[in-house]
């Protein structure tokens, strides 16, 4: 989802015409606080990436306010910003890139470029989705689980683990059903590719 935040609603509309152009789905906002407050209440993460088209100068809250509020969350990595300003400068470019900001474009700019950007970003936060939805998976595994599961990476088989951890065969077997559960696999070998 491509998240459009800008006072002018001429612009938020030609952005998200843009993006459907481009088969990305995109929803507006006319300021800073009406984005904070949809992130506030319920926001999901789209599963196919989220990026944020930030303009620098609004009323209220600015743009690189909101930048460092998303910032102090660690919320860029899932929703990579991306700066549009009419004002730009080369010093507040550099700035904001060099504190994490993915992009930064001046306006006019290029259509094709921007939305280029956009799918990057967004391949770049459905990348950060997934690892933060295998981390998920493996809190919620109980230490024991855990001792099981690094045996099961080593390759070892059930009976070599129980005698390891002395345990019987039978608990391991459960508890390497109960990780296979979590993690959302059905094989070891595909519990590898997923942690790899």
């Amino acid at each position: 989802m491509l998240h459009i935040i800008d006072d002018e609603e001429v612009i938020r509309d030609s952005l998200s015409w843009l993006a459907r152009s481009r088969q990305i789905a995109a929803v507006g906002y006319a300021s800073s606080e009406q984005f904070l407050a949809g992130l506030e209440q319920g926001f999901r993460f789209d599963t196919e990436g989220d990026c944020v088209l930030l303009d620098v100068r609004m009323p209220g809250l600015s743009g690189t306010s909101l930048f460092d509020m998303l910032s102090a969350r660690k919320l860029t990595k899932r929703l990579p910003v991306i700066f549009l300003t009419g004002h730009g400068d080369v010093p507040m470019a550099v700035d904001t890139l060099k504190r994490g900001a993915f992009d930064f474009f001046e306006k006019p700019f290029n259509d094709n470029k921007l939305m280029d950007r956009v799918l990057e970003a967004l391949a770049i936060s459905r990348e950060a989705g997934v690892t933060a939805q295998i981390h998920e998976r493996l809190a919620s595994l109980s230490a024991r689980e855990k001792e099981v599961l690094d045996l099961i990476l080593l390759g070892k088989m059930n009976k070599v683990i129980a005698d390891e951890l002395g345990i019987s065969m039978r608990t391991v077997e459960v508890h390497r059903a109960h990780i296979f559960d979590k993690m959302q696999v059905k094989t070891a070998v595909e519990l590898a590719g997923l942690l790899k």
